[in-house]
């Protein structure tokens, strides 16, 4: 059963070593994961499994001791999800799953088992919610780390330029994600999500599966988007 959720954006600006300069720009969203994951903690998950955006179709499985890095990005920063002995070299984390890598680590993530799953842009809904429901089956006390960024067109200098149905977009998403809604995730529009570049709809749609019975409450801890991307986080318990 999933007793627990963190959401979080995926940049890899997150990172204060990544986004160098501009690290203080971010700030707030950083702590607020923090405070997310803190909720999973308070939890106490017998399993956590963190979901984010891939650029296959998914789903693609990630062990514990899975290694990621930053050297994309001019930074020797390497990552590992978990806390297992020694690094597993193969598969390689994806970026929003080593920002997730990164946040662990960050607050000395220990409390439970960690593996990573990545999700697609294309995965149906229905296998989101198939997905999650299989997510939460597998231990008595699940926690969810999901990742994923909303649109990335809410201004002009934006990745996909300005789009005026980018910020109800985001708006719509906020609350669903700060109500715990699980309905409000699942039917969410996949083609304006895609036109939108939203890279969460996919792992929000898991969570949303994965917490199908599971009468959690939602609390919004941030909402902005600085960059033009739109950045959300939020906790469920």
């Amino acid at each position: 059963m999933l007793v627990a959720a963190a959401v979080c954006p995926c940049p890899p600006l997150l990172v204060p070593e990544v986004a160098q300069g501009a690290a203080p720009e971010l700030d707030a969203a950083r702590n607020a994961c923090t405070d997310a994951l803190g909720v999973l903690t308070a939890a106490r998950p017998g399993r956590l499994v963190v979901v984010g955006p891939v650029d296959g179709p998914g789903p693609e499985m990630y062990p514990e001791g899975a290694a990621g890095s930053f050297r994309g990005f001019g930074v020797d920063l390497a990552v590992r999800l978990g806390a297992a002995e020694g690094a597993n070299p193969l598969p390689r984390l994806p970026y929003a799953l080593a920002v997730a890598a990164w946040l662990l680590e960050r607050t000395g993530w220990s409390d439970a088992p960690v593996e990573g799953l990545g999700v697609g842009e294309s995965y149906p809904p229905g296998l989101c919610a198939r997905t999650g429901r299989d997510i939460a089956a597998r231990d008595e006390r699940v926690a969810l780390l999901v990742m994923g960024d909303a649109s990335a067109c809410r201004t002009l200098k934006a990745p996909g330029y300005l789009d005026e149905r980018a910020a109800p977009f985001d708006a719509d998403v906020a609350r669903a994600l700060g109500a715990a809604d699980v309905a409000a995730l699942t039917a969410l529009d996949t083609g304006l999500a895609h036109e939108l570049k939203v890279s969460g709809r996919a792992p929000w749609q898991v969570l949303a599966g994965a917490a199908e019975g599971a009468d959690l409450g939602g609390s919004l801890l941030y909402e902005d988007a600085p960059y033009g991307v739109g950045y959300i986080v939020a906790s469920w318990s």
